[in-house]
């Protein structure tokens, strides 16, 4: 990993990325501001905040939504993380933490940016921090079951349109 190739690639993904005025639009000039002044902006290690790579999994008819009830957060949210070493892009981070987290081989991430949320954290930093995420659209194959990792207190599919009360998750129609 250079942090340089996960800058750069955050930068093109969120100047590709053209939401709708209003909310995502301002949250997408939040984000490039934010990496205009921080070039280590993508590692875990900027404590200010950083950008991590998020993965909206959906199974193959797009139906159902796989989330991950988070031990730390306490809540229903998408799978994703961290950029770590290897992770040459934010979608590469993406798809490697969705196979991690999923424990679903043969993954597909659909190019371009899905969408965009900031939340303010306290991570594996051990500190308050804010992680911004850039989030993927990553589809199952048909037939896949999730295996819950270490890093999740529960892990299931849920109907797009049936999520669980309290969920934190960013789906777009």
């Amino acid at each position: 990993m250079s942090s340089e190739s996960l800058h750069a690639s955050a930068t093109e993904l969120l100047t590709a990325w053209q939401p709708e005025a209003g909310p995502d639009r301002s949250l997408r000039e939040a984000m490039l501001a934010f990496l205009g002044s921080a070039p280590n902006g993508c590692l875990r290690e900027h404590a200010p905040g950083h950008i991590t790579a998020s993965a909206i999994v959906l199974s193959h008819d797009r139906r159902e939504v796989l989330l991950t009830l988070h031990p730390r957060v306490g809540r229903w949210i998408q799978l994703g993380g961290h950029c770590e070493p290897g992770d040459e892009t934010v979608a590469d981070a993406a798809l490697r933490e969705a196979v991690e987290e999923s424990g679903i081989p043969d993954l597909r991430l659909t190019p371009g940016l899905y969408g965009a949320q900031a939340h303010p954290i306290t991570c594996s930093l051990g500190v308050p921090t804010r992680h911004l995420d850039l989030l993927f659209e990553i589809v199952a194959p048909p037939g896949a079951v999730p295996v819950r990792s270490a890093e999740s207190a529960d892990l299931r599919w849920w109907p797009v349109d049936g999520l669980p009360a309290g969920a934190d998750v960013l789906l777009i129609p």
